[in-house]
């Protein structure tokens, strides 16, 4: 069995979430590859747990209202230029 975490069954807004909730910043300028490996590292501290991120995501919301807006819309953004696969119509 692989320690990579399968994503096929998340959306971009799944993942995102998990982004929002990395060390990762937009002022870091990320590659596709920064952002993929950032997503497999904060979800494998939720311990595979998506609720566990979407938690911390409310748990930041609280804190800092005036950021959550631009943060989770670099963070969908990223998700979506990292992961164009899920993104594309069916």
């Amino acid at each position: 069995m692989s320690n990579t975490p399968n994503f096929t069954s998340m959306t971009a807004s799944d993942l995102a979430e998990i982004l929002f909730t990395s060390r990762l910043q937009e002022s870091e300028h990320p590659s596709a590859e920064q952002v993929r490996s950032a997503i497999d590292a904060r979800f494998g501290a939720c311990g595979g747990d998506r609720s566990a991120c979407v938690a911390a995501v409310a748990q930041e919301a609280g804190d800092h209202p005036e950021t959550y807006l631009v943060r989770m819309r670099w963070a969908l953004t990223s998700v979506t230029e990292a992961y164009p696969d899920l993104t594309r119509a069916a």
